[in-house]
């Protein structure tokens, strides 16, 4: 029990066979959450702990280890996939009755919500639950971004076999498959058919993406009447970033979106 709440721990199965591990903490019928970690989080990190504290006095929520993290099984593609994992948990959310599934992502995780609010799970011909809201933040809009140290770091792991091994080591199993050609849908032109509401957050600290990705995902997102673009003033990347009062914006927003 949480604040006198029960708090479910479940396991999803996604349309193409992979188990997926999930805490669902029910609160109203009206809204619920569901909450996608970054590469190498998962739902159980101090982190996103606070974060799913905010969002349950606003709504259910529903937080999920994507493929390759935490107690799901498979292995990460790295933001292609996911979507399915993503679609898996908006499903049980609809089945538990709720009225409003709004998808919140953070760095991959935010990539991801982006593709699946998007339509992305109807790429692998498999049923697609839509959802009322979605907001990513510090997501990349570019596949293949090496722009920053960083990122050249993390690039350099996952294309390595040693790199992909001592992740692994480090709980994150990471798939040797290479990505199809062409690639899966960018979240840049995942924003384009986005036509529900869509917040976009992003730190003008962020060390991993800078501003050129947010300024994307709003530019291709111009025609939404509904999109809405948060800059948060020294924010740098996602969940170890985020502070709860820029949780609690979003959790406001998402059960009552309007222009921010």
């Amino acid at each position: 029990m949480r604040d006198n709440h029960p708090v479910v721990d479940v396991h999803l199965t996604t349309t193409d066979g992979v188990r997926i591990g999930a805490t669902w903490l029910p609160r109203s019928q009206d809204t619920a959450f569901v909450v996608v970690h970054g590469l190498t989080g998962s739902r159980s990190t101090p982190r996103m702990a606070a974060i799913v504290d905010v969002l349950q006095r606003h709504g259910s929520v529903c937080a999920i280890d994507m493929r390759g993290h935490g107690t799901s099984a498979g292995e990460t593609t790295l933001g292609m996939d996911e979507v399915l994992d993503v679609d898996a948990a908006v499903a049980y959310a609809r089945k538990q009755g709720i009225d409003r599934v709004v998808t919140i992502g953070f760095s991959m995780g935010g990539a991801v919500v982006v593709r699946h609010a998007a339509g992305a799970a109807a790429e692998r011909d498999t049923p697609h639950h839509r959802v009322d809201a979605v907001a990513s933040v510090s997501a990349p809009a570019f596949w293949f971004y090496r722009g920053t140290r960083i990122m050249r770091v993390v690039h350099s792991i996952v294309e390595s076999p040693a790199g992909r091994l001592a992740m692994r080591a480090r709980g994150t199993a990471i798939t040797h498959r290479p990505w199809p050609t062409p690639p899966p849908m960018s979240p840049e032109e995942a924003a384009r058919l986005i036509d529900t509401p869509f917040l976009i957050v992003h730190g003008d600290a962020d060390h991993y993406f800078p501003m050129e990705h947010p300024r994307a995902l709003e530019r291709a997102s111009e025609a939404n009447p509904q999109r809405s673009v948060v800059i948060v003033p020294g924010l740098r990347h996602a969940e170890s970033g985020i502070s709860p009062e820029s949780v609690d914006l979003i959790a406001r927003w998402g059960c009552a979106p309007a222009r921010l």
